[in-house]
C-alpha cells in the first residue's frame, strides 16, 4: 500500500510518502513540503498549496491519502488556514478518485509512539527509526507527514475490518432492507 501523509497548513503543507503494510518494514518513497508565502494573497496560496499537491500525486501514484483531521484550536487564524489546506488535499485526492482517511493528531501520535500526547520530538524519532532513516526529517511537518502515513498503514486493515463489520450487522438488524431473493423454478 502506498499513502501520501498530508500535514496540512498555509505556510508549510508537510508531504511525506510511505509504502508498505501493517506488521512489515515501511520503506519513505518522499517528503517534503509546500510552502507559500505568509504575505500572499489567500487564493493564491490555496492554488500554490494545490499545485504542490498534484505534483507529488503526479509523482507518486499513491493508493491511499492520510490528511490530519482538524480540530479545535485557541487560534481561529490558524485553523482555519489549516482547514482551508487540508480541504485543498482532499479536493486533489478525490479529484482522481484515490481514498482518503482523517486521522486526528492524537491517533497518528498513539500509532507511531504508543502516546497521543506524544511531543513533535517523539514522533520525529519514532518516523526516523520506523523509516529507517538517518535524522529525524525536518521541518516537523514533514516527519509529520510521514507519520500519517504510516498510521494509515497500521490503522487501515483494522478500521477496513471494522467497516465491514458494522455493514454485516446493520443488514442483519431488525427493519434493514433486505436483497430480493430469487426463485427457483418460478415465473411470474
Amino acid at each position: 500500500m502506498r499513502v501520501l501523509g498530508v500535514d496540512p497548513g498555509l505556510t508549510r503543507c508537510g508531504v511525506g510518502v510511505v509504502e508498505g503494510v501493517a506488521g512489515r518494514p515501511l520503506t519513505m518513497r518522499g517528503v517534503g513540503v509546500v510552502r507559500t508565502p505568509a504575505d500572499a494573497d489567500l487564493g493564491h496560496r490555496l492554488v500554490a498549496v494545490e499545485q504542490g499537491i498534484e505534483r507529488w500525486l503526479d509523482e507518486h501514484r499513491p493508493e491511499f491519502v492520510a490528511v490530519e483531521r482538524v480540530f479545535s484550536q485557541h487560534n481561529v487564524r490558524t485553523v482555519m488556514g489549516t482547514a482551508q489546506a487540508s480541504a485543498v488535499a482532499i479536493l486533489c485526492a478525490s479529484r482522481r478518485g484515490i481514498p482518503v482517511a482523517l486521522h486526528t493528531p492524537s491517533e497518528v501520535k498513539a500509532a507511531v509512539t504508543g502516546s497521543g500526547r506524544a511531543d513533535k520530538a517523539q514522533v520525529g524519532a519514532m518516523v526516523t527509526r520506523l523509516l529507517r532513516l538517518d535524522a529525524p526529517p525536518k521541518p516537523a511537518d514533514a516527519a509529520d507527514a510521514l507519520a500519517l502515513a504510516i498510521c494509515h498503514i497500521w490503522r487501515a486493515p483494522a478500521q477496513n475490518r471494522l467497516q465491514r463489520a458494522v455493514a454485516l450487522h446493520a443488514s442483519k438488524a431488525p427493519g434493514a432492507p433486505r436483497a430480493p431473493h430469487a426463485s427457483k423454478g418460478r415465473t411470474a
